[in-house]
């Protein structure tokens, strides 16, 4: 029932995201242990590069370069968030292996992607599908955190009991 009522507020911070026409979704920080998870999921290795579409604060893209010493590009739209976000790898000292870039996560190359992660409601999943499905190399990796790609069948999905937010999360694995 806390999952039903939580997509119930993350749908309407979506519609009310929409008012601009560009965004995909709207910012909702997902826990370090889910993040963790989707890096072990994707079978992310050290040297490996990984996107996260709509990186909201860095999180992900922070804890692939730190603890999975992976090259880590975040795509965000929002011009704080990804301020923020750049001063979090600067302060840190990875801005060698850690960036984020401000733009549309529909305007980007990710054909040198080994894992890409999303955290996407399914109408917005289902634009970025195609585009993944142009450019991603053999072998690669996709997480989707709580939602899944319409038109691909997941090699794995992981359920992950209450994070103490009050709700659960499945994460959902594909390969290319």
């Amino acid at each position: 029932m806390r999952k039903l009522a939580f997509l119930a507020v993350f749908a309407l911070g979506v519609a009310a995201a929409q008012g601009d026409g560009e965004k995909l979704a709207p910012y909702y920080p997902t826990p370090e242990t889910v993040v963790n998870k989707m890096l072990q999921l994707g079978e992310l290795k050290a040297g490996e590069k990984m996107f996260d579409l709509g990186s909201g604060d860095g999180r992900i893209v922070i804890m692939a370069a730190q603890r999975f010493h992976a090259e880590a590009v975040g795509v965000e739209l929002d011009k704080d968030l990804w301020k923020s976000s750049m001063d979090k790898i600067r302060k840190l000292g990875l801005d060698k292996t850690a960036r984020i870039v401000n733009g549309d996560l529909l305007k980007q190359n990710y054909s040198s992607a080994d894992l890409v992660t999303v955290y996407l409601l399914p109408g917005f999943i289902d634009k970025v599908q195609p585009l993944l499905d142009r450019q991603l190399k053999k072998g690669a990796r996709v997480v989707s955190h709580d939602f899944e790609f319409s038109n691909w069948t997941p090699e794995k999905s992981q359920n992950i009991a209450d994070d103490g937010e009050g709700r659960s999360h499945t994460l959902f694995l594909y390969r290319k």
